[in-house]
């Protein structure tokens, strides 16, 4: 685990000395804020920017999940357990998605973004935050049905080396087929969810041909740089679960990434508003959460 003084030094950067015993509040800070550093040191990846309500939520979903009782417990298991140390990383890393989330976001897609992509010879999509893939294919079965999925690239990345592999299986919740064909309709779907899913008894899964064209890969934007240039990139709900610090970081790796004129989406709650590059872009007409780079 983390030496004596690292826990020292925790501490007084929260208290100046170690809280009283009974102060349980202030013990889980000290114990989160140790855990975070652990993994910063073994992994690279860097949560200590996530938003702080979200942290405790997750990790404190991870204790009970692994049987245990305190983040100190917690952390000694994942500094010597490889395999609880990547399920961490995938409970700390990913939103909850699915198929078709906020289908108004697609149909808007579909109707005003997929025409202008007629116009590039080749479209690179990064969708970034990609959880179990859903954004990814998504966008691949709505690029095949404007014709365009044969020349589009969509990058799919994730820090969790689980939730790459997993995404990569496209499984589909089968009691929720009948919530996601619904939502395929109104995200403006040219036929039914059924022409792209596989049932195998009780499970489900996506066509593997949807894959063709989808990059899963490990990226984590509190560390890593910008790899591609990109005419579309989705980041839909992520941002909400980084501070200030880290969303503006992710904000210019963004910029850095998007080609002028290319497009962003975000979440329908989200918005370019007191951001450092909002001036750079301009929301498309009638939408919430699309927005088109400008300059």
């Amino acid at each position: 685990m983390i030496s004596g003084s690292a826990v020292g030094e925790a501490a007084a950067q929260t208290n100046g000395a170690f809280a009283p015993s009974n102060n349980q509040g202030l013990v889980a800070d000290v114990e989160l804020q140790l855990l975070l550093e652990a993994i910063v040191r073994i992994t690279g990846y860097d949560f200590r920017n996530y938003a702080a309500t979200a942290l405790r939520r997750r990790v404190a979903e991870r204790v009970r999940a692994e049987g245990l009782e305190t983040i100190s417990g917690l952390q000694e298991r994942v500094l010597h357990d490889p395999f609880a140390l990547e399920r961490l990383v995938q409970t700390l890393s990913m939103n909850a998605t699915s198929l078709f989330r906020e289908p108004e976001f697609f149909a808007t897609f579909r109707a005003t973004i997929a025409p202008m992509l007629r116009t590039f010879s080749f479209v690179r999509i990064w969708c970034v935050g990609a959880a179990r893939g859903e954004d990814a294919y998504s966008l691949a079965i709505l690029l095949h049905e404007e014709g365009l999925y044969k020349r589009c690239k969509i990058y799919a990345t994730e820090p969790s080396t689980l939730a790459v592999e997993e995404a990569k299986l496209g499984r589909v919740p089968i009691d929720m087929l009948e919530e996601l064909a619904h939502r395929y309709t109104v995200a403006g779907g040219a036929s039914t969810l059924m022409r792209y899913v596989r049932t195998d008894g009780d499970q489900a899964s996506l066509d593997p041909s949807l894959l063709a064209n989808i990059v899963f890969a490990r990226f984590h934007v509190a560390t890593d740089a910008s790899f591609n240039e990109f005419q579309v990139i989705v980041c839909r709900n992520v941002l909400p679960y980084f501070n200030r610090t880290l969303a503006y970081r992710v904000h210019g790796l963004i910029f850095d990434s998007l080609i002028r004129f290319g497009y962003l989406g975000l979440g329908e709650r989200e918005t370019l508003r007191n951001t450092p590059h909002q001036r750079a872009f301009s929301e498309v007409a009638g939408t919430q959460g699309l927005y088109r780079r400008v300059r």
